[in-house]
């Protein structure tokens, strides 16, 4: 018998209705289009507006379009594991919420925190899942709803956010196809540069914490972006080298949108035509978790069988990483 492989046999994803473009954030912060373009390559982003809902809207969304494209039977799944930087509670899983919800009543499930490479980290997960044999369906989602911890009068971070979910479908692939290799890292230097202060055991929720703003996410931009370009850059470059992959052997750079000069310095770096850099931050800003399924839910039909496909994600912690996978099938 060949080796197992686990390999993407299906995408789905979902944004929300309200648009929230540049020229409606000039009302709401001092900014412009300009300059918000030219820093980070954004047009617009999704919002959530409904107070009501949380995260697992959007999963429960992006996994119910998977499930109706691909004409999955929910029962099938035996895991659901749910990417998010913002579950809907501290405490009861978000994930078990979404698997209840979509019918998933056989499959075990758990929430992934590792911000924005959450789905990457997902990635390796599920395919550590699939290739025990244990497992044959796994159904991995990145979901944020990044607008509920974003303040909007803070310009460094409000011009950057959005919300949104994809969803794939892991199973196992004995043809070769699916995920080749990974390098993935994490480093606590950069703690103090990307974070939310209070809300955990170490703030806990208070008066004072509220007053103070200190739910709301904090970057030190400058630090992030020189870390992320180094980082995401080199482990891009060390999986193309680790498989002997040339330029010309990658049909795809799938790169976590954060900025657009991240990419750019990423692609530059791994010697890539930019038509071969899937984006799609313009339209939808950084919605953490759900970038990268995302972008598959938008290029899906470009993806052919055999393509292949590299991945690469940077986020707070930090933690970054690169996946090399081969894609399993033609888009119907």
């Amino acid at each position: 018998m060949d080796q197992i492989k686990a390999a993407i046999t299906a995408v789905g994803s979902y944004v929300p209705e309200h648009v929230l473009t540049n020229a409606m954030l000039e009302e709401m912060v001092d900014t412009n289009d300009e300059w918000i373009t030219t820093r980070t390559g954004i047009k617009e982003r999704r919002i959530l507006k409904d107070e009501s809902k949380g995260t697992s809207f959007l999963g429960i969304k992006a996994a119910e379009n998977l499930i109706e494209k691909a004409n999955l039977d929910p029962k099938e799944i035996d895991l659901v594991l749910l990417a998010t930087t913002t579950p809907d509670m501290p405490v009861a899983s978000t994930a078990a919420y979404v698997a209840s919800k979509i019918g998933a009543t056989e499959a075990f499930s758990f929430d992934l925190q590792s911000a924005c490479s959450g789905f990457l980290f997902g990635m390796s997960t599920a395919s550590s899942y699939i290739e025990s044999g244990r497992y044959k369906k796994i159904l991995l989602i990145g979901a944020d709803k990044m607008s509920s911890i974003i303040d909007y009068k803070d310009r460094s971070t409000c011009i950057i956010f959005g919300d949104g979910a994809g969803a794939v479908l892991f199973e196992p692939n004995e043809e070769g196809f699916g995920l080749q290799d990974e390098i993935l890292r994490t480093d606590a230097i950069g703690r103090d540069f990307l974070k939310i202060d209070a809300g955990g055991s170490l703030m806990p929720a208070s008066e004072e914490t509220v007053k103070n703003k200190k739910h709301y996410v904090y970057q030190d931009g400058r630090t992030v972006f020189k870390f992320a370009v180094s980082n995401m850059a080199d482990v891009s470059e060390k999986i193309m080298l680790r498989n002997n992959l040339e330029a010309d052997d990658v049909d795809w750079l799938v790169a976590h949108q954060a900025n657009k000069r991240i990419i750019d310095a990423t692609s530059k770096r791994m010697n890539i035509d930019q038509e071969k850099v899937l984006m799609n931050i313009q339209r939808y800003g950084n919605t953490t978790s759900a970038t990268l399924p995302l972008l598959l839910g938008d290029y899906e039909k470009q993806l052919k069988k055999g393509d292949n496909i590299i991945f690469a994600a940077f986020g707070g912690g930090f933690s970054w990483g690169s996946i090399y996978l081969k894609w399993a099938y033609d888009a119907k």
